[in-house]
């Protein structure tokens, strides 16, 4: 069938990585079978059971040649995916099939690949939020200098800086990075636990040997590259950790949310504006638009990866005894739709942050506008030295500021709130004397060293660390 006559999912088509894409492949997760049935054979076999190096051998040998036609007919006639990849890997080791899946149930194979693959895309997210805090961390310690008037409510509030505001968005996407690296840090294997996870079917086989059994899930997360199992388990691992997963890749998205709003919002003012290219077109029918689409994209695919983590969450909350299957056909959408969907976000996110383009010019005819009201306090303080009476005077700048105000708004004239406290004696100041207090670099506070100390303290660390692990720069595709 044409793929054009089917659905395609536009996280696969239009916005993830191949590299994700491919650690949620196919290939991956049943090589990753093959090579979990190979290990458990090899701790088996160290362990005492009766299983040759012939057989280890031969299942070595096919363990990534899968033989998906044969895996999909006996799939049709059992409706058993892990026993149909059982009965095709047996057809292609006939001498190991005897003992390929001893003792072990679905999940061993299932939520111990899961692990290894949510391992895998954590690691790559990881690599690529570092990427992006170096992308945020270059632009903030270039504008750290630069005033821009700063927002409560989105109302003129007191000056920040580009910068200031630019490590806001890196800190949280420091915040995030830190929960990624915790989790691909120390998420624990399922290990052999059995169908109910006591092990049982391993004391069988062991005769009875409980130290053999206890030593199984140690042997076999060494040799799957991990330094420990979960503890205690029903038939799977407690699907909370798939849960603590989701709620950090949301986290991604709650970052890249706040920050392309606020960049969307800054276009809008037209102080700041995402990369656009030469021939790239804003709108089908206002050739002169501009649009923020990487911004909006990445709000409409945040919402979407904020939303998914609600699923495990009802997951682990309505799950049964030690195992009940609900839980399979939604993991199966839900955790690679995750994945997908922040690691497109955050390639979209290194885009417009590698390329944002600062207007400086009107960033300051914005302040300009506003700072009559700002310097308000210092120019009380300055009134006050020359003998003013403070409370007088604070009055005075109320009234002025009120019709002042009023001028602005009502009439689209001019802000001329420092001309009327010039022209009023109580103050004692001349234009000049309040022209000195008008510069917004004495109004940004500590926003460029807060920017130096952030990005030296807790940024470059991380960089440092990473220096050759970062994710190369993704090239979007629509």
């Amino acid at each position: 069938m044409n793929r054009r006559e089917v659905y395609e999912n536009p996280l696969l088509s239009r916005y993830s990585s191949k590299e994700m894409a491919g650690i949620f492949s196919e290939n991956t997760k049943f090589s990753t079978w093959r090579r979990l049935w190979i290990a458990l054979a090899e701790a088996e076999q160290a362990l005492g059971l009766p299983i040759t190096d012939e057989q280890i051998a031969e299942m070595k040998a096919h363990a990534d040649d899968i033989n998906y036609e044969d895996a999909e007919r006996r799939e049709a006639e059992t409706r058993h995916d892990v026993m149909s990849h059982v009965y095709a890997y047996g057809l292609q080791c006939p001498n190991a099939r005897p003992i390929i899946h001893l003792g072990a149930t679905s999940a061993y194979v299932g939520d111990n690949t899961d692990i290894i693959v949510m391992r895998s895309a954590l690691k790559l997210i990881a690599s690529k939020l570092v990427r992006l805090l170096g992308t945020i961390a270059r632009f903030a310690e270039t504008y750290k200098d630069t005033p821009t008037l700063g927002f409560t409510h989105f109302q003129a509030a007191q000056l920040t800086t580009v910068g200031k505001r630019a490590s806001l968005w890196l800190q949280d996407f420091y915040l995030d990075y830190l929960e990624i690296k915790r989790l691909a840090d120390e998420l624990p294997l399922l290990g052999v636990k059995g169908t109910t996870g006591t092990q049982a079917s391993f004391v069988e086989l062991f005769d009875g040997d409980l130290g053999k059994t206890g030593s199984l899930d140690a042997m076999l997360a060494e040799k799957m590259g991990f330094s420990r199992v979960i503890a205690l388990s029903g038939q799977t691992y407690t699907r909370k950790i798939d849960s603590w997963v989701l709620n950090a890749l949301s986290g991604i998205g709650q970052s890249a949310n706040k920050m392309t709003n606020d960049i969307r919002l800054l276009q809008h003012l037209k102080e700041v504006e995402e990369p656009f290219e030469s021939k790239q077109i804003g709108s089908s029918a206002m050739a002169y638009k501009r649009n923020p689409m990487r911004s909006e994209r990445v709000a409409s695919l945040s919402r979407y990866l904020i939303n998914l983590a609600a699923d495990p969450a009802y997951t682990a909350a309505t799950q049964w005894f030690e195992r009940t299957l609900d839980d399979s056909a939604g993991r199966r959408i839900y955790i690679p739709q995750s994945f997908l969907t922040a690691d497109a976000v955050l390639d979209i996110c290194g885009n417009i942050t590698s390329g944002l383009v600062v207007y400086e010019n009107v960033i300051n005819e914005r302040i300009m506008s506003e700072i009559p009201f700002m310097a308000t306090e210092n120019i009380l303080m300055e009134a006050v030295k020359k003998g003013g009476d403070r409370q007088d005077l604070h009055e005075k700048i109320r009234v002025h500021s009120m019709e002042a105000g009023k001028r602005v708004k009502e009439e689209g004239l001019p802000n001329d709130l420092l001309k009327r406290i010039a022209g009023d004696p109580a103050f004692g100041l001349t234009e000049d004397d309040i022209e000195k207090l008008l510069t917004p670099r004495d109004y940004v506070g500590r926003s460029a060293e807060q920017v130096e100390e952030f990005i030296t303290k807790y940024i470059q660390p991380v960089l440092d660390e990473n220096k050759d692990a970062i994710a190369p720069e993704a090239r979007l595709r629509v």
